[in-house]
């Protein structure tokens, strides 16, 4: 149902939900293609995860970059957006998703902002997010002085002695980078086999068999000994009830983000276990006007990947023009001969 125009509504063509690397991209590749956007994002800062979770995590897989960190990444991201003059409504959350009459969507935020857009696009991540916490009896009396779900400043490990929980790249990845600082960095997972990208993997095993990470295998966490919100001894046993006792100063637990998708839910989008589906050629929902893109996604072959992520924005992107501009005809253009605003 439609509802009367709301004079004091913002104008753009695209509301972008969530901030994250896939929701900075859309901003450029909607730029590219004359189509000014918002974006919203609950969290108080543009980068999502990348900012909130692991500023510091080195990544891999993004073309052109060896090596870069998740905060530099986004830096880079918001500096090549900066051209088209996103409008940013941080630490807000879509609460309203309303067709207009003429077509076209106004979009609601927690903080009362009413924005009128001609499509949206979600680039939620893995929506409202939080850390899935081992059931160890005491934990919350530790988390936040020697218990963490992410880092943030790898500097702070410095000469401490790390046990890392998880077999996923997250563990990995980090307990290839906390070797290089940490005094001693152990890994206990529940069997011999991690998750993460082949090549780390490889480079655990190798640091592993130097003697400069020690694998504790194949072990879950048992327990936690202390006093006072530190940690002095970390408890892991198998199966079978062999018991291995760590000394250690800090837990990093690694188990995933428990996702929530939140008021996107009740937009009428097709859901599949928590994933919105989406025509991978457009990034079009099963509600006209509505795309999505990024690890919310789902269809077949998808890769949660930041680099898929990147050209999902821009088939996004392409497929919105017609309904921003539907009187000009699309010619696509690369950008080393189109240029970029003001470069």
């Amino acid at each position: 149902m439609t509802r009367p125009e709301n004079e004091s509504a913002q104008q753009t063509d695209i509301v972008v939900v969530g901030a994250g690397p896939v929701g900075l991209f859309a901003v450029f590749e909607a730029g590219m293609l004359r189509m000014r956007c918002h974006v919203v994002d609950t969290l108080d800062e543009i980068g999502g995860q990348c900012t909130a979770l692991y500023p510091e995590k080195p990544i891999f897989d993004i073309p052109g970059y060896p090596r870069i960190e998740a905060g530099a990444l986004i830096d880079h991201l918001a500096e090549q957006a900066a051209p088209f003059e996103p409008v940013y409504h941080l630490g807000q959350q879509v609460t309203a998703l309303r067709p207009r009459e003429g077509g076209g969507f106004l979009v609601e935020t927690s903080k009362g902002a009413a924005i009128a857009c001609r499509a949206v696009i979600v680039a939620a991540g893995c929506g409202a997010f939080g850390p899935h916490r081992p059931p160890l009896p005491g934990i919350e009396d530790y988390e936040g002085k020697s218990v963490f779900y992410m880092v943030r400043r790898r500097e702070d490990f410095r000469d401490r002695r790390v046990v890392i929980a998880g077999g996923g790249d997250t563990a990995v990845d980090w307990a290839l980078s906390l070797s290089e600082v940490a005094a001693r960095v152990a890994v206990i997972h529940r069997r011999p086999k991690f998750r993460g990208a082949p090549e780390s993997v490889a480079r655990l095993r190798a640091l592993a068999y130097a003697g400069r990470i020690e694998l504790i295998i194949p072990y879950q966490l048992a327990g936690l000994e202390g006093g006072d919100g530190r940690i002095e001894t970390v408890v892991a046993r198998t199966l079978a009830g062999e018991e291995r006792r760590i000394e250690a100063d800090v837990l990093l637990p690694f188990f995933g983000l428990a996702m929530e998708l939140g008021p996107i839910a009740d937009w009428g989008v097709d859901l599949e276990h928590k994933h919105v589906v989406v025509d991978p050629a457009t990034g079009a929902t099963s509600v006209p006007g509505v795309f999505a893109i990024g690890d919310i996604v789902t269809y077949p072959g998808k890769l949660k990947l930041i680099l898929t992520g990147f050209a999902e924005a821009a088939m996004a992107a392409h497929a919105i023009h017609p309904l921003v501009h539907p009187d000009q005809e699309l010619h696509f253009e690369y950008s080393t001969t189109q240029g970029v605003p003001g470069r």
